[in-house]
């Protein structure tokens, strides 16, 4: 089996930060991932090195967690300090979605809605530009998602802070010039996310996500990766959106 066909056939199932790491090994890169619980971190690691034996020194990780706001700033710092000098970060980082009614939103659930979503990604990108060459070379890559583009009713919490990245990633491209900053939108992916959702009525969601799309099918991870690549691969993209979302917004 050739390398790329692993890397398809591997990634349904998994998140698409996975892939991102998955399609990056493929490409010949030293890959760092972080998550917050130790445990799926050394999971991830190790499956990352017995789908690719040959590129298992290759992979290293470390948990950070970044859902609590009295040390997410400290703990982005420290994942910084152990991963050292790096020539890319992308963070596809998110937690369990705060779909709520207005009525229902607090000061205190807003915040904590936007912690994974947006004040990490800040931290970020501040802790980030201290460990990247200051160069055209080296990237951030942050991800929203295409309810920014296209709202959608009792999202005015969640749409506000994937809209807000937009506008954080311009100006990260100009506070952090050289480096490059920009960002991803996927539409609905097929990913683990879904897992806790009986198969027969997942199938029937997948379907209506792609009834909904000029594709005709939900995203799949190993498409979405590819989006990423080329935002780190591109020296002459920064503070742009790149959206990957099967033409759901024209429909």
């Amino acid at each position: 089996m050739s390398d790329q066909n692993k890397y398809n056939n591997k990634l349904q199932g998994h998140r698409i930060g996975y892939g991102v790491a998955e399609a990056s090994l493929e490409n010949g890169a030293h890959v760092i991932i972080s998550s917050s619980s130790e445990s799926r971190v050394q999971e991830a690691v190790s499956k990352l090195q017995k789908t690719y034996p040959s590129a298992a020194k290759r992979v290293e990780g470390y948990a950070a967690n970044m859902g609590d706001q009295a040390s997410l700033e400290s703990n982005v710092e420290q994942l910084f300090q152990k991963a050292g000098k790096l020539n890319h970060v992308v963070f596809t980082a998110g937690d369990s979605l705060a779909m709520m009614p207005l009525e229902e939103a607090t000061l205190e659930k807003t915040i904590q809605a936007g912690m994974v979503r947006y004040f990490a990604p800040l931290m970020v990108a501040k802790q980030a530009a201290k460990v990247l060459d200051k160069s055209p070379t080296s990237s951030i890559t942050l991800t929203t998602g295409s309810v920014s583009e296209k709202p959608i009713p009792n999202w005015s919490v969640i749409v506000g802070f994937a809209t807000a990245l937009q506008g954080t990633t311009r100006g990260l491209a100009l506070d952090l010039k050289p480096i490059r900053v920009n960002l991803v939108s996927p539409g609905a992916v097929e990913t683990s996310l879904w897992d806790g959702i009986p198969e027969d009525k997942r199938q029937e969601m997948f379907k209506a996500f792609g009834d909904k799309m000029a594709t005709g099918k939900i995203g799949q991870v190993e498409d979405v990766a590819e989006a990423f690549l080329y935002s780190m691969k591109d020296k002459n993209l920064t503070g742009s959106m790149i959206s990957t979302n099967g033409g759901g917004l024209i429909m």
